[in-house]
């Protein structure tokens, strides 16, 4: 990590399972954990030296305050953060809150800039998705933004209007995924094999096989065709899957969906 990051003081709002799950990655990666304070009434564990308080701590703000609340309780988070811009409030107020744009953040809290940011799951073991947005282009601010979040995994700046398809896209794409892993092993299990032999092929299938997609240069879609071979079992179970595009409707169906429910959220957080 870069020194800015692992220097920063930092204010967690919430330290739920996005949240803790980014906290104990920042503490693993260097940043000391006596520069972390969680604000959170339900007393999370948290790893060792990080401070834990129910309400926003007297004195100064921090360098960087990230709300990780529910959406919904956008309006009870952190009143403390409603004073004037400049000394007053945080340098940089960074929100993994789904569907509230930044519109509606500079509305409720004083910041010197804003960035919103949707990471996934799989930030607690490094390998996640972090989409990056802020109006601010001052390079500092992008910067020490970047620098918080690469411990955590690839992280990408997004437009804001493309923000609610890249929230169902990689932010709930984990639960997709966990989904399509379940029913690999159902399926497997179906057809005679034991159920928990057929859900330990299917973990360790998608592992592998995610992990050699991440390395190679070829696409997906090339890696599917060279498995395949003409006239043989994976082709036979492809043709299943690439009929009518079944598999691309549904997962566009699927990740449309929760792109509209993005918006909708969007739209409540307006007010």
């Amino acid at each position: 990590m870069e020194s800015g990051a692992a220097h920063a003081r930092l204010w967690l709002v919430g330290a739920g399972n996005m949240g803790g799950s980014m906290l104990r990655r920042w503490v693993a990666s260097g940043i000391a954990p006596d520069r972390i304070t969680v604000i959170d009434p339900g007393n999370p564990i948290v790893p060792e030296g990080v401070r834990v308080v129910a309400t926003a701590p007297d004195g100064p703000m921090p360098d960087i305050v990230v709300l990780a609340v529910k959406p919904q309780l956008i309006d009870q988070a952190l009143p403390t953060l409603r004073r004037e811009t400049g000394a007053g409030g945080p340098a940089i107020l960074v929100s993994i809150l789904a569907g509230v744009e930044i519109d509606a953040l500079r509305r409720r809290f004083a910041a010197q800039a804003y960035v919103r940011a949707m990471p996934n799951l799989p930030v607690a073991i490094g390998k996640g998705v972090v989409a990056l947005h802020s109006d601010s282009d001052v390079p500092a601010v992008r910067g020490a933004a970047e620098a918080l979040m690469a411990p955590l995994g690839l992280v990408e700046w997004v437009d804001q209007p493309l923000f609610d398809v890249v929230t169902a896209l990689s932010g709930s794409g984990p639960g997709f995924t966990y989904r399509f892993i379940d029913a690999l092993a159902q399926a497997g299990a179906e057809l005679g094999l034991p159920a928990d032999q057929s859900l330990r092929l299917a973990r360790a299938t998608v592992e592998g096989s995610a992990i050699l997609a991440a390395e190679s240069d070829e696409t997906p879609g090339a890696l599917a065709d060279r498995v395949a071979s003409k006239g043989g079992s994976t082709r036979e179970g492809l043709n299943i899957l690439d009929r009518d595009d079944a598999l691309v409707e549904l997962l566009t169906a699927t990740i449309d969906a929760a792109t509209r429910r993005n918006a909708e959220m969007a739209a409540e957080a307006r007010g």
